[in-house]
């Protein structure tokens, strides 16, 4: 049974935060406070620096082997306490056991991912074209990092920063979301299990964010930052790290536009849409959020889509059959609520869901929208919940302008048996991922990240490493 730390993790040691500070960490399914944890100020966080930066050294120099056999340990331990993670994730965030299993798993891939990567750092040697010169090339560790993770999938974001900087050898400060501190702190403890050694990873749990972070970005010591978060808190962070020229990778908003064509097939489209849309109760950057269908088929796609999303069960994550649990915190589902009152409002046509239960918790019913206004408001912002908003469309022309027309570009969804059309279309959406006949994108192994105002550079697969690397040139003349 993991028992969770509730302190800050310094130096490899739980302390309390220095003014005793400690915030509440919320079951959004009752709103019971499951936990208390240190509340961290700017005087812990230099702390936590320090801790990173005096371990910089000795880990960097530390061979790649041994970086990869802590992180494979870290690995199977994640997976042999798989129940007992997935019970704490869905306490302070909500989503259903099942789905929280299927993040543990998820996030231990991670791992083991980035294990192998470890002992495959490679550089290079070759001669200069002048003949008399020879070009040694080396990686190196980036230096410490400040990582900083999102609350909807709090253990696989934590891993997926974790991994690739334990394997490149550079030390972390992480800074998990308020709401989902726990998953984060039950991580760290599984690392120090595993043999990491002490200072390397670093964990400052806070509300106050700007005052904890913003000194760390300008303070010249961290050398990268890692966020994945919101589009304008990635903007505010980037300006905070123009000062010392910071490393950043970012993993921003989305605005997903799922396009299904008339030659699709349905039943696939249909079982697409679930995952794409209801996968975490649409709290998450893929969420499909635009729904374009061809006229010929849209009302059979909006029927069978209702009926499956109203036969949904809603109910706290932590009971058996539930399918559909909170969503984070009563300002989340008030989000929700306004975007589809706007929708309505403009004359969208309710196929089922969108009315608020009675009771404790911040849940909100799978709902489905036909004839929305294009001006609505959740056809241009990301929606964070369970509203499928569809929209008809005609031409090749027409759906790619409509869906190529929002600022983010992270991911899209692609429905057709044609193989000419999924090839034309692919190519000309302007996202990082493109979904065909699937609406799953997500892997270990494959880049995660966008383009536009949805991120810069990439996680997971063979380039998620490159982020936390250097190149250094070594030249050598030849007499």
């Amino acid at each position: 049974m993991i028992t969770t730390p509730t302190q800050l993790f310094i130096g490899g040691a739980w302390v309390d935060a220095g003014d005793g500070a400690t915030m509440a960490v919320d079951d959004p399914a009752t709103g019971e406070i499951l936990a208390r944890v240190a509340d961290a100020g700017p005087k812990d966080a230099r702390l936590e620096e320090d801790a990173a930066v005096e371990a910089q050294q000795d880990w960097a120099r530390t061979a790649p082997r041994a970086r990869s056999e802590i992180l494979r340990r870290a690995h199977e331990i994640i997976l042999d306490r798989t129940d007992e993670l997935a019970r704490l994730m869905t306490s302070e965030m909500g989503k259903p056991l099942a789905e929280a299993r299927g993040e543990v798993a998820y996030a231990a891939e991670f791992f083991r991912w980035f294990s192998e990567e470890a002992v495959r750092i490679e550089g290079g040697y070759g001669t200069l074209p002048d003949g008399r010169n020879r070009m040694v090339l080396t990686r190196r560790p980036v230096g410490p990092c400040l990582l900083i993770t999102p609350w909807n999938f709090p253990l696989a974001m934590g891993t997926r920063k974790i991994g690739p900087a334990i394997a490149a050898g550079c030390t972390m400060v992480l800074k998990p979301a308020p709401q989902t501190p726990l998953s984060s702190l039950a991580l760290a403890a599984i690392l120090k299990e595993a043999g990491l050694p002490d200072g390397v990873l670093n964990v400052v749990t806070t509300s106050r964010a700007g005052e904890v972070c913003e000194p760390l970005l300008r303070g010249g010591r961290i050398r990268k930052l890692s966020f994945t978060g919101s589009t304008a808190v990635g903007r505010l962070l980037l300006a905070q790290c123009a000062d010392t020229v910071l490393r950043t990778s970012m993993e921003l908003g989305g605005n997903a536009p799922f396009i299904v064509f008339d030659d699709a097939d349905l039943d696939a489209a249909l079982d697409g849409a679930m995952v794409a849309k209801m996968r975490n109760m649409g709290e998450a950057c893929t969420a499909a959020n635009r729904f374009f269908v061809h006229r010929s088929v849209a009302e059979e796609f909006a029927r069978r889509l209702a009926d499956r999303m109203g036969a949904l069960v809603v109910g706290p994550g932590t009971r058996d059959g539930v399918d559909v649990g909170p969503l984070i915190d009563a300002a989340g589902r008030a989000k929700v609520e306004e975007l589809v009152s706007d929708a309505l409002e403009r004359g969208a046509r309710l196929l089922v869901g969108g009315r608020t239960p009675e009771g404790p918790g911040c849940f909100y019913p799978p709902t489905v929208l036909t004839d929305v206004d294009p001006g609505s408001r959740l056809m241009e912002t990301e929606i964070f919940g369970p509203v499928a908003a569809i929209l008809t469309f005609d031409e090749e022309d027409e759906v790619v302008s409509r869906a190529n027309d929002t600022p983010w570009g992270l991911v899209g969804y692609l429905f057709t048996e044609g193989l000419d059309r999924a090839l034309r279309i692919s190519e000309r959406l302007q996202v990082g991922m493109v979904g065909l006949n699937t609406g799953l994108v997500s892997n270990p192994a494959a880049p995660f990240g966008g383009v536009k105002q949805s991120g810069l550079g990439r996680e997971g697969g063979r380039v998620g490493i490159e982020e936390f690397l250097e190149y250094q040139y070594l030249a050598v003349p030849v007499r």
